[in-house]
């Protein structure tokens, strides 16, 4: 099992940032971070990197249901999705796969709620 979703599209990459972030406010999410790789690339290490972000995703009811059924499961949050350049000119959209990165902890009430966010976060990157 693939620990991402993911899906090469034709759009700029800002166009990128803006669709993927319409399409997962369609699903319940909101982003809570993103932080620019190329920008704090070239602020701490002086070096040029290709166009890379990631968004911190969150859908807040889902992530309720998931800090009650497990404490820590904090840790794992928010679900971060990552859009970046590709040297073809295209751009790359990936997300993470809840299941996949659920699998080490174990807790059935959790596997739920990743099949869930998993199912979302597909149609997301579908959508694209």
């Amino acid at each position: 099992m693939k620990y991402y979703i993911e899906k090469t599209i034709n759009y700029s990459f800002d166009k990128a940032v803006e669709k993927v972030t319409e399409e997962l406010k369609k699903e319940g999410f909101g982003i809570l971070s993103e932080i620019d790789i190329h920008e704090k690339l070239k602020e701490k290490l002086n070096v040029d990197f290709r166009k890379y972000k990631i968004l911190g995703a969150c859908n807040p009811a889902k992530a309720y249901e998931a800090l009650l059924a497990e404490n820590k499961i904090g840790t794992m949050l928010p679900c971060n999705v990552i859009v970046q350049e590709l040297e073809n000119g295209k751009t790359q959209v990936a997300a993470v796969n809840p299941v996949a990165s659920m699998q080490a902890v174990e807790n059935d009430d959790l596997t739920a709620i990743a099949k869930e966010i998993t199912k979302k976060l597909e149609i997301v990157i579908l959508a694209l």
